[in-house]
């Protein structure tokens, strides 16, 4: 253990034990600033306190290649002891016994170096044999819950016959199914990244323990069980693997059934490659660690054999099996573990350390099982990756909407990793809600306004069948008035008033329609029949301006979806455009042709043509621009409604000049798909 000392930047107004050592202690941060001088150090170096703190440690010291090797050790083993010379006050150099401890943060990133030192002995002078600490020595050490690998060890002391491959596979079945119960700060420095024992305490032994010797490390632990012995250990020497030279590991079962120790002993390696490798990582892992997107580690490794087997035994439609078996889902849900998370990921879920978020994925994160579904679906079908938009509950209890992407593992033989990628989508999809209703009531508004326009037109339309009804009834009172009523009359004349009190009824619905406020209902329609529809809102405007309106219906077309009155609020816009064009004109025809039918993409279309003057070259390109108008009293509103509910359908709309003359506006919408 490190014995206690201040954390960088301690107070200078409280007395700490450490000013009372008569060893040099030395804190200095992650870019070698001094934090800490205590009076032994003055002592031993002459600088005072006041003069170092603040200052790098290199100005003790002009770092020798010695001393930059034992820095990559110190990283990595997180301590070191030896011998260094020092500059002191007066610019003499003094032979310096130190000892030298590296902490870390929580994401495995450096934050300081404590270092106890004291003079050297001279030449002649026996050592101190209390002084140099087998550090480097310590066991890694391990303890180990196999419950979950008793069927594997059964069918190892049973003896069943199984071949090299199939020995190889129950093996590494047996250390993942295996999980840390404890371990201690060497192994945690070693294997777990230097983020402390507490990210490796509950996970699969196999998510630390190197690939070549895991079938070594299963042998042991079957061998010790089958053994039963409580009192012996089993040794076995490993290859040296980058991390410790020659190592040997040594187990030993614990008085508590289903548990065992493991100790792991070897000297650092000074392999270059590792030490380059484990600074990538911690450059990796930092970057990780400070990325704005909260990411997800996942072991799902045992997953991965499950649908391998199921794949084996001729399951294709893993959907279909997962109707039949719901059963998996739960279990992918309970043993499906997160072993490692950033930053973000803390604070989007709501925890105080990375270690709040160490638990299951069903508990945590995926608590919609669609999307739990969904993802093993994924992996099954050896996607590369997979993403949806869902809801995850945060530790707090809020609720949020997330895009979730998960990225599956390359090649399960060599790391078996799954990360999932969690985006904070709810400030978004608000924003995009309130956008869509400002939209809705916009449209609305223009469809008022519409109306608006059109009320010389829509009374003339009621006022038609509203006529009708009344010259039938005065009709049928003469008819009934005689001496000797003509009752089959009276019923034609009845009839005709039904007919007419129908139609009335029909006019007023679509304006009712048109004017009601109502949420978007996407329906498959014939847009061949909205547009006749459309047509009679503006029957009497076009009537009354000897406008000569000729349709090209495309027969057969195919349904399309789409909100009704959406779509003919559009055509009717379209076309009340097209009315004024030819009211402003000066041409001696005055003609619309409306036309559906197909484009060369097979899509539905409509468009709707004048003989007017055109649109202006300048401002053909604006026309769908907001509050762009070229008439008085116009809002520049009209099109960009048209042009959003278009879009919003998945359609497209634009405005082009014919080579004939005239003005035209076309848009398109997609096809409802065929019936099955």
């Amino acid at each position: 253990m490190i014995p206690a000392v201040p954390d960088a930047g301690a107070a200078k107004a409280d007395l700490h034990i450490a000013d009372l050592a008569s060893e040099s202690i030395i804190v200095f941060d992650a870019v070698d600033r001094i934090r800490y001088w205590n009076p032994a150090s003055e002592a031993l170096y002459g600088w005072p306190s006041l003069g170092m703190v603040g200052r790098s440690i290199d100005h003790l010291s002009w770092r020798s290649a010695d001393e930059r090797d034992h820095w990559q050790l110190l990283l990595r083993e997180g301590a070191w002891q030896g011998k260094v010379s020092r500059r002191t006050f007066s610019g003499d150099h003094v032979a310096v016994d130190i000892r030298q401890y590296a902490r870390f943060h929580s994401d495995g990133t450096l934050r300081d170096v404590v270092e106890y030192g004291q003079r050297a002995p001279a030449d002649g002078e026996p050592a101190r044999p209390d002084w140099h600490i087998p550090d480097r020595l310590m066991a890694a050490s391990w303890e180990i819950d196999i419950t979950g690998a008793q069927p594997s060890i059964a069918a190892i002391a049973a003896g069943v016959e199984e071949g090299p491959a199939a020995r190889e596979a129950r093996l590494l079945s047996l250390v993942e199914a295996s999980r840390v119960i404890e371990v201690n700060d060497r192994a945690a420095r070693l294997v777990g990244g230097n983020r402390g024992p507490a990210v490796m305490i509950g996970q699969s032994v196999a998510a630390f323990w190197p690939i070549e010797s895991r079938t070594i490390l299963g042998d042991l632990i079957a061998e010790a069980v089958i053994a039963g012995a409580t009192g012996t250990t089993h040794r076995r020497q490993l290859a040296s693997d980058g991390i410790l030279r020659d190592p040997v590991v040594t187990l030993w079962l614990a008085d508590t059934p289903g548990r065992i120790f493991v100790a792991v002993n070897g000297t650092a390696d000074d392999d270059r490659s590792y030490l380059y490798l484990r600074a990538s990582e911690a450059r990796y892992r930092k970057l990780v660690h400070y990325m704005p997107t909260a990411l997800l580690q996942v072991d799902a490794s045992h997953m991965g054999k499950i649908y391998k087997r199921l794949g084996s035994e001729g399951v294709e439609d893993f959907g279909s099996y997962l109707d039949d078996h719901p059963e998996l889902v739960e279990h992918a849900a309970e043993t499906v573990v997160v072993t490692d998370v950033n930053r973000r990921a803390v604070e989007m879920f709501g925890g105080n350390s990375a270690l709040d978020l160490i638990r299951p994925v069903g508990n945590l994160l995926l608590a919609n099982r669609t999307t739990l579904r969904n993802v093993m679906i994924g992996r099954f079908n050896n996607q590369p990756s997979y993403s949806e938009l869902t809801k995850v509950q945060t530790l707090d209890g809020r609720v949020r909407d997330v895009q979730l992407s998960v990225t599956y593992p390359i090649s399960s033989a060599e790391l078996d990793v799954t990360i999932f990628s969690v985006e904070d989508v709810t400030a978004r999809l608000e924003m995009e809600a309130q956008l869509r209703q400002l939209q809705a009531d916009f449209t609305h508004a223009a469809r008022i306004s519409t109306l608006g326009e059109l009320t010389t037109s829509i009374a003339h339309e009621v006022n038609q069948p509203l006529a009708a009804i009344l010259t039938n009834a005065e009709t049928s009172l003469r008819w009934l008035a005689r001496e000797e009523p003509n009752i089959a009359k009276v019923k034609e004349l009845t009839a005709r008033i039904a007919a007419g009190a129908h139609r009335a009824n029909d006019i007023v619905q679509r304006i009712r329609g048109m004017a009601a406020k109502h949420q978007p209902e996407r329906t498959a329609l014939d847009l061949n029949q909205a547009a006749q529809e459309s047509m009679l809102f503006l029957r009497h405007e076009i009537e009354s301006r000897s406008i000569r309106i000729t349709t090209a219906f495309a027969g057969g077309l195919p349904m399309v979806i789409g909100d009704r009155i959406q779509l003919q609020q559009v055509i009717v816009n379209l076309l009340m455009n097209s009315i004024q064009a030819l009211e402003a004109g000066s041409g001696a025809e005055c003609a619309i042709i409306l036309e559906t039918g197909l484009d060369d993409d097979g899509i539905v279309f409509l468009s709707v043509r004048d003989t007017g003057p055109g649109i202006d070259s300048v401002n053909l390109e604006h026309v769908f621009e907001g509050f762009f108008t070229t008439k008085e009293s116009g809002l520049g509103i009209g099109l960009v409604i048209c042009q959003s509910i278009i879009v919003a359908h998945g359609g497209h709309i634009a405005a082009a000049n014919h080579p004939e003359g005239g003005a035209e506006f076309r848009f398109t919408v997609p096809g409802a798909p065929p019936r099955a």
